[in-house]
């Protein structure tokens, strides 16, 4: 694997677009900024972002990569490489890169798809490594421990009603312990058409600790999901290019949805020069701000809707992930590991 040594992309400090213009449901394909820049939307981002902030290469040469996951014990990254059905560990040190896993998501003999690998990455509150698997299409647990990785796997969900899963892509546990998922057909070979799906749609799914699997939704392409600090909220994104869009869901219980809400839309972008990506993974920090992966890099949202900034990465940008401080700002773009440090 081609290790860069932190090379440094100079950010680019462009207002593209005015207060009244960011606080709307979706924003102008007029005005684009440059790849390899932050883009102020609001002077609120000003308190969450340096725009001179540089945009770090950490690594790069994987196939497409996701699902990172900062690992507290051992300062470490994970994250998958979904074509080559790896998981890889990054050590940000001096960003010697290592196969951790592999296989990740596909156990067999002969996958004849592109993507048979793990996607989103996750721990339990037991601190084990829970895998969203592609070509297994199930999400199971790593029975190892973290510093002893091997891929021996228990299986947590693997269907729903009696018929298999199309391919889980995505997760968030709740405070309880239930795990909140999406379940696109990215990991099928023939993705819609294939003939191996069961379910005739793409579902929004609660695992409940109490092992109940429960649909809460569907929609064209769920792919990244969130909650909010309290609770209360659920985020979903959902990837497709006839109606790329961020929802939020109210969460009145564990395991139930209510008040389904336009989040955020970024339609009108897609295909357009330098934006490159759809809606895809995101995270929420602690103060309920959004990253999420999108149009031309990661999207930093208020709790509300309201574009608040965009980091240009120039690059389909898949996932990020937080440091345990939520100071820094790791990012799966294309076939690179990327970092950037917050305020």
């Amino acid at each position: 694997m081609k290790k860069l040594t932190c090379i440094i992309v100079a950010s680019i400090l462009l207002f593209g677009a005015s207060c009244k213009e960011s606080s709307k449901k979706s924003v102008p394909a007029e005005g684009i900024a440059s790849p390899f820049s932050i883009e102020i939307l609001d002077d609120e981002a000003l308190q969450i972002i340096d725009p001179k902030s540089k945009i770090e290469i950490l690594a790069s040469g994987f196939a497409w990569t996701e699902g990172p996951l900062w690992i507290k014990e051992g300062n470490y990254l994970l994250f998958s490489d979904i074509p080559n059905n790896k998981v890889y560990k990054l050590d940000p040190k001096n960003n010697d890169t290592v196969t951790y896993l592999h296989p990740s998501g596909f156990s067999g003999t002969s996958f004849t798809g592109e993507e048979p690998g793990s996607n989103g990455l996750l721990l339990n509150k037991d601190g084990e490594l829970v895998l969203m698997q592609h070509g297994n299409r199930q999400i199971a647990k790593m029975n190892a421990p973290l510093n002893a990785p091997s891929s021996e796997f228990t299986i947590l969900v693997d269907s729903y009603m009696g018929k298999k899963l199309n391919s889980p892509n995505d997760a968030t546990f709740d405070k309880n312990g239930n795990l909140y998922f999406t379940d696109p057909p990215y990991g099928l070979p023939k993705r819609m058409d294939d003939e191996g799906k069961e379910l005739d749609f793409q579902g929004i799914y609660c695992l409940m600790t109490s092992g109940e699997l429960i649909l809460l939704d569907s929609i064209s392409r769920p792919n990244g999901i969130g909650i909010s600090p309290d609770g209360n909220v659920l985020y979903v994104a959902n990837s497709d290019p006839e109606h790329a869009v961020w929802y939020q869901y109210k969460l009145p219980e564990p395991g139930k949805v209510t008040d389904k809400k336009l989040f955020f839309e970024v339609t009108n972008l897609i295909g357009k020069e330098g934006q490159q990506g759809l809606p895809d993974g995101l995270k929420v920090n602690n103060n309920g701000i959004l990253f999420a992966t999108g149009p031309g890099g990661v999207w930093i949202f208020d709790s509300h809707g309201k574009a608040l900034a965009r980091i240009h990465t120039g690059q389909a940008t898949a996932n990020c992930a937080f440091d345990t401080d939520q100071k820094r700002l790791y990012i799966t773009a294309d076939d690179y590991i990327m970092a950037v440090d917050l305020k």
